[in-house]
């Protein structure tokens, strides 16, 4: 059996045209200038007053930016124009890694409980995840709670648990929590940075991760 974690934005949905727009409106509702795009997409999967903290500094009105920016989200994911589709590949292959039964599925995500729920509900994907991990039940990425906390839930130890995911704070969280990293590298983090923070590989597209996923694949030992 084994144990395999999705991360959310960058990884499953991309969510990058509404996580931009977001913080635009955040900053400009506090008349401060808006990171460029690049920036902005640097801090995708921390939880939010951790990404802030980042893009204004410890003395910036990081509280109030992330309450900025919850109602800015959910307003903007009312506007048909910020659609966060699945990347390509990646609802076939979780239902199929659902269908077996050698694989328990997760979610660790600095989403908030609500915005994990809303995206099981609209996926249609009730019942799938044994553990879901979210900024509201444990630090922020990259340090390794969400992981323990899955692995705990679901009595799998990290010799049979994988994370996948598209940033350097899901490949680092994945390794102070003794777990498989695999990167993607459609996400918001180059291959380099995946690398560098321990992904033991980094794939391209979602063939290419189901392929890991054999029941003959150890994704532990692809390098």
């Amino acid at each position: 059996m084994k144990l395999i974690v999705f991360d959310v934005d960058g990884t499953l949905v991309d969510s990058q045209h509404l996580i931009v727009a977001a913080q635009g409106m955040a900053f400009a509702e506090h008349g401060i200038p808006a990171p460029e795009r690049a920036e902005a997409l640097s801090v995708v999967g921390l939880s939010l007053p951790q990404a802030f903290r980042r893009l204004v500094g410890e003395d910036g009105p990081v509280q109030s930016l992330s309450e900025s920016y919850k109602r800015a989200f959910q307003t903007l994911r009312l506007d048909p124009t910020y659609e966060e589709p699945l990347f390509p590949g990646m609802g076939e292959l979780v239902a199929r890694l659902h269908a077996r039964d050698d694989v328990l599925l997760g979610i660790a995500t600095g989403k908030s409980r609500r915005g994990v729920n809303h995206l099981i509900e609209v996926q249609g994907w009730e019942g799938w995840f044994s553990t879901t991990q979210s900024a509201d039940d444990a630090p922020s990425k990259p340090d390794p709670a969400m992981l323990l906390q899955a692995m705990a839930e679901t009595g799998l130890g990290p010799g049979a648990t994988v994370m996948v995911g598209d940033t350097s704070y899901d490949m680092a969280m994945a390794v102070a929590a003794g777990a498989a990293p695999v990167g993607v590298g459609w996400g918001y983090h180059v291959p380099g940075a995946l690398y560098a923070a321990g992904a033991v590989t980094v794939v391209d597209n979602a063939a290419a991760l189901g392929a890991l996923f054999g029941r003959e694949a150890d994704p532990a030992c692809t390098g």
